[in-house]
């Protein structure tokens, strides 16, 4: 290994470890200690008033029940529509339009959710109209529910389709010369591979509905839940900053659990040593059924969203139903909500760019490099706490450790916030790609007299070019959707959209609340687009 590049590679270590500490350890230590903080003495006081109040175990209790039941559905519908991809002989068309419209809900801010529920199943709703009846009651358990199952089905879903692809089809041939019955063949088959998938998605599901803050701050109604109540605690008309620590501090708990069970679950992956091209065998019961069910999934997700749509283009639903732009333009027409447009623009942007960087020099240490083993373990473990700390829980770190300093209210903040809060997936996009490239190439170069940066410019990042790309897209989108962290650390000239939404949502201007959503949704369309056609001109060249 070439000194020069052992050096530039500790370099880029010192640079990113150092910047995780800052922004990541430092902030929930300072949490930690001001959990503890009464009156500037040292006590459990805080602790106890919050175990103590009754409204915080119940909403406990609730964030528990509520985040159970609906990562149990969202798994279950996630693994019906990967298994109709993967295990029917359906149109390749269809199954890519399946694939299309389960990803959506990740296009939208989980805020959104809640009004689109409100507007489509609420007593003067879309569907309501539509089918003249009240479906459900939308404020409380019921609509939280739906907002959750819409907002981890995505993810669960890509979970498992993952893994799926991974799946040798072959057994299922061996399995029927064996003569088992159809359930024993399933199950050898197809969920017995799965089985770690399913409990990582449960988990993963679980811990997302318990952190978000989106969809309770639109439809939690009387069921409240800890993320409402930190909010209230952080941002209330009596905010309680020793108190609202305290439940950011016990937000942290999943996390370490979800910590050690994702390490605990690594065991269950089944990996084969090759993966086989068998022809499914014909069954059109199956394929027909399937087909209905997956398409009646997507219908259901995808009516919900009608209604941000259908709705700005309305005079005045559901009173004045006629076609008009006036909304449309009115928005346009002010300032204000054209330059929070600008501002998520410009964070997005930036997180993307700056976050693709540190992924990739991270990613680079741990997959292609002799480093100590210490130090790569370092970045997996960082990688991991990252992916199970709550935004919310970040972004009150944030506020209470940056608030009078130089960095408060800046975008530079919310980028980093963005991309310690984001880090794990792009970075494990990133060194699952490197891990794949042929290890020869650094030394060839090295041969021939290239440098290490000319290595990575000229050899390395060309044959990176579809995932960087991926990874790009995933911090643009998700900078682009988030609220639950930055609405703690925006301020008046760094408000984004999401954060604009919530202050909507406050006077009741829903109008401008779809709008908004539209413009994120097809600013984040048109990203995609673009980035996808650029992956497609590299794969064609």
């Amino acid at each position: 290994m070439n000194i020069k590049k052992q050096k530039e590679l500790k370099v880029i270590y010192i640079i990113n470890i150092t910047l995780f500490i800052a922004f990541l350890f430092f902030p929930i230590i300072r949490l930690f200690i001001a959990s503890f903080n009464i009156d500037g003495s040292v006590g459990l006081g805080n602790y106890l008033n919050v175990i103590k109040s009754k409204g915080f175990l119940l909403a406990l209790k609730n964030s528990i029940v509520i985040s159970i039941v609906s990562a149990l559905i969202s798994t279950t519908l996630g693994f019906l529509l990967a298994y109709t991809i993967n295990y029917t002989n359906l149109h390749k068309n269809y199954k890519k339009l399946i694939k299309v419209l389960a990803l959506i809900p990740m296009l939208l801010p989980t805020l959104t959710y809640g009004f689109a529920i409100i507007y489509s199943f609420g007593k003067q709703g879309l569907l309501t109209k539509i089918f003249n009846v009240k479906f459900f009651e939308i404020y409380g358990f019921n609509g939280l529910l739906l907002g959750y199952v819409i907002y981890t089905l995505p993810i669960s879903f890509l979970l498992i389709l993952n893994t799926m692809n991974y799946i040798d089809k072959k057994f299922i041939v061996v399995s029927k010369l064996m003569k088992d019955n159809i359930f024993k063949t399933f199950y050898q088959t197809v969920l017995r591979p799965l089985l770690g998938t399913f409990a990582i998605s449960i988990v993963q599901c679980f811990f997302l509905c318990f952190t978000d803050y989106g969809i309770p701050a639109s439809i939690g109604g009387k069921y409240e839940v800890v993320s409402t109540i930190l909010y209230n605690e952080m941002l209330g008309s009596t905010p309680n900053l020793g108190q609202g620590s305290v439940v950011a501090i016990m937000m942290l708990i999943p996390s370490i659990l979800s910590i050690l069970l994702l390490k605990y679950l690594e065991k269950f992956n089944i990996r084969y040593n090759k993966i086989s091209n068998v022809e499914l065998s014909k069954n059109k019961i199956r394929d027909i059924f399937l087909a209905i069910l997956s398409a009646s999934i997507i219908i259901i997700m995808v009516s919900i969203f009608l209604v941000i749509i259908i709705i700005p283009f309305i005079e005045e639903w559901p009173y004045k139903i006629k076609f008009t732009l006036d909304n449309i333009k009115y928005v346009l027409m002010d300032n204000n909500l054209v330059s929070v447009y600008k501002n998520s623009i410009i964070v997005s942007f930036g997180t993307a760019i700056l976050g693709t960087l540190i992924s990739y020099g991270c990613a680079l240490i741990t997959a292609r490099s002799n480093l100590n083993s210490k130090l790569k373990l370092s970045i997996d473990s960082i990688a991991l706490i990252t992916n199970t700390v709550p935004g919310m829980v970040i972004g009150v770190s944030y506020m209470l450790i940056f608030s009078g300093s130089f960095l408060q209210n800046t975008f530079i903040l919310i980028i980093l916030c963005n991309i310690v809060h984001f880090f794990s997936t792009p970075y494990l996009m990133m060194k699952t790609t490197l891990e794949k490239l042929n290890n020869s190439w650094e030394t060839t170069a090295s041969l021939m007299g290239d440098n290490w940066i000319k290595t990575i410019v000229r050899i390395l990042t060309p044959n990176m070019k579809t995932t960087i790309l991926e990874v790009f897209s995933y911090y643009f989108v998700h900078s682009m959707v988030t609220v639950s962290a930055i609405i703690f650390i925006a301020g008046a000239k760094t408000m984004v959209l999401t954060t604009k939404i919530k202050e909507l949502q406050y006077y009741t201007k829903f109008k401008e609340v779809f709008i908004l959503s539209i413009f994120i949704l097809l600013t984040n369309l048109i990203v995609k687009m673009i980035l996808n056609y650029c992956s497609l001109l590299k794969t064609m060249s």
